[in-house]
């Protein structure tokens, strides 16, 4: 009987092929699973109060992109209505968070990084754009405050 010694460099180099491909099938998993802008929106309502909110974000968030890009490709009417929806969706992930107390400060956080990409976009566009930008703004400025109201209802301690 005759015993084959292993070759432990082989066996390193088929274990990380292995955990190669692994790692590649999962990432590809994970891209082949984002969900449209409107898949998104078909799952809000089924969805629980505090992942209503999340997902309300990651809408309003992408409709953010869609407008930015939008504006640079100057389709002013289409990044127009993005921000409609940046603002609508944004008032409805406030509205779930403060619902179910769940959310509040992640909803806040990121409506804030979204006013703040906003005003670097009022700088890039035409003037006469800058107002619907402008508008947004405000309107996000809003959501905020309600957000931080209802999470400090005796407001700041002195």
């Amino acid at each position: 009987m005759v015993l084959r010694q292993h070759n432990p460099r082989a066996l390193q180099v088929a274990t990380g092929l292995a955990l190669l491909f692994t790692f590649v099938g999962l990432i590809a998993i994970g891209f082949a699973k984002e969900l449209t802008v409107q898949e998104l929106k078909d799952r809000v309502a089924g969805a629980s109060g505090g992942e209503r909110s999340a997902l309300c974000i990651e809408i309003a968030e992408r409709e953010l992109e869609a407008a930015h890009r939008l504006y640079a490709a100057d389709d002013v009417d289409k990044a127009q209505a993005s921000l409609v929806d940046v603002a609508a969706f944004s008032e409805q992930a406030r509205d779930y968070a403060i619902q179910s107390h769940k959310r509040e400060k992640q909803s806040e956080i990121a409506i804030r990084k979204m006013t703040r990409k906003l005003e670097n976009l009022k700088h890039s566009v035409a003037r006469e754009d800058q107002k619907t930008i402008q508008e947004t703004i405000d309107h996000l400025q809003r959501v905020r405050d309600d957000l931080l109201t209802a999470m400090f209802p005796n407001g700041v301690k002195k």
